[in-house]
Formats: C-alpha cells, structure tokens, sequence
C-alpha cells in the first residue's frame, strides 16, 4: 500500500494505491489521522489506483469520517471507487455515509 497526500486550498487529497488489508490498515488510518492533526478536516479519498479494501480499511475510513463531521468541521468524500470496493461498500451499508465522486476534480471542488 502506498499514501500520498496532497494539500489544496480547501481540502486534503489522499491517494491510495495497492492493497489496505489488515497488516496495512493501521498505517491508512494514521495517515488519515495526520491530516486532522494538522488542523484539516475536509479531506477526499482517491481511490482510482486501490486493488482491494478489507473491512479494516473501511473501519479506518469510517473512524476518520467521524472524526471529520465532528463539530461540523468537515467530512471524508470517496473518488473513483473502483467496482468491485463500490459493491463491498454497499454489502457494508457504508454507501450512504460517504459522498462519492468519478474524479479528483470534482470531489476537490465540492468543497
């Protein structure tokens, strides 16, 4: 699994590639958590280059959602989920809890 962060004006994209499993979902969620530390709370999820997510994965993400929409700061949206994660997600209830976007643009400009 790799994570790259980049810093816009007004929220935070996340890119992550590979595989978020249970021996690597603790390092996605500190990743996530790091963007918080440093005071930003609006933050999109890049999915396009993501092979497989575990259910630790999702539990990171769900965790930095809530901390996210705490006190209205901000919320976690999802970008270009692929298939296979988009149906997982949905198994998991988890569709309606994420705003979810085709590309980086749009979910960046949302904000």
């Amino acid at each position: 699994m790799e994570v790259k962060t980049q810093e816009f004006k007004h929220c935070d994209l996340v890119k992550v590639s590979g595989r978020v499993d249970s021996a690597t979902a603790l390092a996605f969620a500190k990743e996530l958590e790091k963007v918080n530390e440093s005071g930003r709370f609006k933050i999109a999820v890049d999915m396009s280059e993501l092979e497989y997510m575990s259910s630790a994965g999702f539990r990171a993400l769900l965790a930095s959602q809530r901390n996210c929409k705490r006190y209205n700061r901000g919320e976690v949206v999802l970008v270009a989920v692929p298939v296979r994660i988009r149906e997982a997600l949905e198994l998991a209830g988890f569709t309606e809890l994420f705003k979810t976007f085709e590309d980086p643009t749009s979910a960046v400009g949302s904000f």
